[in-house]
């Protein structure tokens, strides 16, 4: 997927990284062009379902916290055209990588990045203003449960303030009737559910899996504000066969071709 690297002085003029460095990647079928640090966290498979799970119609507004380099906003964008995106970040060089690559796909006019972090007093973003609120969370919130690969992974792997913290600055970001959506990992689906609680119904839930007859290893959970609805377990996801290609399915959701889907049949 990589199609170009550039390291030196013209990346570092850009504000990206400590060195400079980045590489391109081709998304959605080469509609998308995503920039990102060719050291430490990138963007891959959680930002492309976290896409795709987005069913926003012209006009609505989307939130994305934690939004990194903008892999998220990028994907929506070409997914829903005429919907507004909002990117909240709190690392200066994802910030800078996000704004190019917003200019990169030509969304200057319907979509920004707000330099900031879900603990900041104000908040950084109106709350509940937004028709969808989406993240994919920093994954471990003790610092003794893992011991991640280099420093510059440590912010896109570590929620300092804790799972609880990114739920509810979801659920104020929404208007009522709005929608909130989550990727993490699957573990964590039962705190999901209670740190949402009666705030947020109508919870709906794809469990995803690797291969055929694995434990899913990530849930993605919608809920709606102020919905009275019940919880509904949806089919899951298989993103790879049993000789590990993508499924059918997967390979649609990478190139775009076909949403994630909440609607039970």
């Amino acid at each position: 997927m990589v199609t170009t690297t550039q390291t030196g002085i013209e990346a570092r003029e850009m504000g990206v990284g400590g060195d400079g460095d980045w590489r391109e990647d081709a998304l959605l079928g080469g509609r998308v062009r995503l920039r990102q640090a060719a050291r430490g966290y990138r963007a891959g498979m959680d930002a492309a379902l976290l896409a795709a799970a987005v069913e926003a119609a012209p006009g609505q507004r989307i939130l994305d916290v934690g939004c990194g380099p903008g892999a998220v906003l990028c994907q929506v964008a070409a997914r829903r055209p005429g919907v507004m995106l909002t990117g909240l970040e709190r690392d200066p060089a994802a910030v800078a990588l996000a704004r190019m690559n917003l200019e990169l796909n030509r969304l200057g006019e319907r979509a920004e990045v707000v330099a900031g972090a879900i603990a900041d007093r104000p908040a950084p973003t109106p709350g509940a203003a937004f028709d969808w609120a989406v993240a994919n969370p920093p994954f471990f919130d003790d610092p003794g449960a893992m011991r991640t690969p280099d420093a510059s992974r440590a912010g896109a792997w570590m929620a300092e303030d804790g799972l609880d913290a990114w739920l509810a600055y979801l659920r104020r970001s929404v208007r009522e009737g709005g929608h909130a959506v989550i990727i993490h990992r699957a573990e964590r689906l039962a705190d999901i559910l209670a740190g949402w609680g009666a705030a947020m119904g109508d919870m709906r839930i794809r469990p995803v899996h690797a291969r055929p007859n694995r434990a899913a290893t990530r849930v993605l959970v919608r809920a709606t504000k102020a919905s009275k609805g019940p919880v509904t377990l949806l089919p899951p996801l298989i993103l790879q066969t049993a000789d590990g290609a993508h499924s059918a399915e997967a390979e649609r959701l990478y190139r775009g071709e076909s949403a994630l889907g909440w609607t039970p049949v």
